[in-house]
């Protein structure tokens, strides 16, 4: 991993950090284990997760209501499986 990237990995592990133990965790287990290798359009859409607000992705994120969003809802479950 170049430079370039430790920061942007910094930077984005920042952004994923919402205040909620669950959310900072299932985000941060995305970034340690798939960003590296994640194809440019997939990077795109967690990217458009990170702008959410939280309370609409914790509800997402734990099976409370639907992501209206098929991109988006594919990756929150992709992410929810992903093993601790």
């Amino acid at each position: 991993m170049n430079n370039e990237e430790e920061v942007l990995l910094k930077k984005l592990r920042w952004r994923c950090r919402r205040g909620m133990r669950e959310l900072d965790q299932l985000f941060g287990r995305y970034l340690d284990r798939r960003w590296a290798q994640a194809p440019a359009d997939e990077r795109e859409v967690f990217l458009q997760l990170l702008d959410s607000e939280d309370d609409k992705l914790w509800r997402w994120s734990m099976g409370y209501e639907a992501c209206p969003d098929a991109q988006q809802a594919q990756l929150i479950a992709y992410i929810r499986a992903l093993p601790a």
